[in-house]
């Protein structure tokens, strides 16, 4: 069991200092360490705030903080829990303006104090005022940094910024590396089966709910809105009563593409948590039959519920061997939205950057070229199959595309679009509509 479960402190930097110890227990992302800890802590809204933009500050920016710390410790190794307080209060000075310096420093050190580390805190004391005395320097450092060595200076991984130099150039990829450090917008998709546009707006504004209207060449109009700010989701009896569902525009493209119509029998082959599949309803007018697939009971869970929440009724969640046991070839349209690096929602998944490997992409090629082999199994002759992933990177992308239809001749390719934040606003995202001849 997570030990974040029983969290009950009302100190925003104890927190998050806890959270940052934890990383990668279970498996679980720093997201949902910090969802689970905010659950049991009592935090005011401004604290709860202060403590996400702590943690998901310093995990974006650890290789900038780790260097810095290496400059005042002659490259000392710390231990874990020491290098992260160190870092705590290290982005408090350098990474937000609204904290006072002395501030900073004071209660880094009494974290220190209070973790354990007494001996230590004049050592901490010491690198955090020295930086205060050379404030002015260190931040023309890091300034330059990002021009002499990206890969720390915007804190990511260096074969990664290699990789997106070689393919995207120099100057672009310091945009997709900007992109990834700035916080992510929260978009909201209506959901046409429970409401319309001009009465979720209404709504809105009496639950105090600013929203913007949001444009996109694949998005019909008022289908998407951008919070700009918000009450808790789970507040708004509009979020609760299914009027709108949490979605980035750019997952909007592939459903698009699919094209489902009313009527028709759909496979989303790796549906959870239920977004696409949802939209698909949506469009389908809940008038055909939708069978989402995914590979755990868990995920399953997660479909069903938001269909009840969105008043989706037709669609049927199973896990593959449901799925394979059926072998149906009746699907008029099949979606594959593969698991993929998630390179292109990189700002969204804050410690993704630190996990992610060339090995990994290698390993996710594979399992994207054997679901669209066993998706075109499954489709009647002369169906559409749409290709997705949420990746950056050509190996999981056209390269998978160009590999399937070379072995399957009885497929063509009839678009394809690579979505880039830094020229689309949007998360990152590949969509390719191969179609199958009759």
């Amino acid at each position: 069991m997570c030990p974040l479960n029983a969290v009950n402190d009302q100190n925003p930097r104890q927190i998050a200092a806890r959270i940052l110890g934890l990383r990668r227990v279970n498996g679980l992302f720093v997201e949902d360490l910090l969802e689970i800890a905010l659950a049991g802590a009592q935090l005011s809204p401004a604290d709860r705030g202060l403590c996400q933009e702590m943690v998901y500050g310093i995990v974006r920016w650890q290789a900038a903080l780790d260097w810095l710390i290496a400059r005042k410790t002659s490259g000392r190794e710390q231990k874990p829990a020491l290098q992260n307080l160190l870092r705590l209060g290290l982005y408090q000075i350098f990474w937000l303006d609204r904290i006072p310096d002395h501030a900073a420093v004071h209660e880094t050190v009494e974290l220190a104090k209070q973790s354990g580390f007494g001996p230590q805190a004049g050592f901490v004391n010491a690198v955090l005022r020295g930086f205060l005395r050379e404030a002015d320097e260190t931040g023309k450092l890091l300034a330059e940094l990002k021009i002499a060595n990206p890969a720390i200076g915007h804190s990511h991984p260096q074969w990664l910024v290699e990789k997106w130099q070689k393919q995207f150039g120099v100057e672009r990829t310091r945009q997709l590396l900007d992109w990834n450090n700035s916080p992510p917008k929260t978009f909201a998709r209506v959901n046409t089966l429970k409401t319309a546009a001009g009465r979720l707006v209404e709504k809105w504004r009496e639950e105090n709910v600013e929203y913007d209207f949001v444009r996109h060449g694949w998005l019909e109009e008022n289908l998407v809105f951008e919070l700009k700010s918000h009450p808790p989701l789970l507040s708004l009896a509009s979020f609760r009563d299914g009027w709108f569902y949490i979605q980035d525009p750019s997952t909007l493209l592939a459903v698009r593409e699919l094209g489902a119509q009313p009527g028709e029998t759909i496979l989303d082959l790796c549906a959870a948590p239920g977004g696409k599949t949802t939209f698909i309803a949506q469009l389908m007018n809940n008038e055909g039959r939708i069978v989402a697939q995914d590979v755990s009971e868990d995920r399953l869970k997660l479909i069903r519920e938001n269909c009840s929440r969105l008043g989706v009724t037709c669609v049927e969640a199973v896990l593959p061997s449901t799925l394979n046991s059926q072998l149906s070839t009746g699907f008029d349209r099949i979606l594959v939205d593969a698991p993929c690096s998630n390179t292109g929602v990189m700002r969204r998944r804050v410690d993704l950057r630190w996990r992610i490997t060339p090995e990994e992409i290698a390993r996710l090629r594979q399992t994207q070229l054997d679901l669209l082999k066993l998706a075109a199994t499954k489709l009647k002759s002369g169906g559409v199959l749409v290709y997705s992933t949420c990746s950056l990177e050509p190996e999981e992308n056209s390269e998978v595309g160009a590999e399937f239809l070379r072995e399957h001749q009885d497929f063509k390719l009839e678009t394809e679009r690579q979505l880039l934040p830094i020229a689309d606003g949007v998360d990152g995202a590949y969509v390719a509509r191969l179609k199958h001849s009759t």
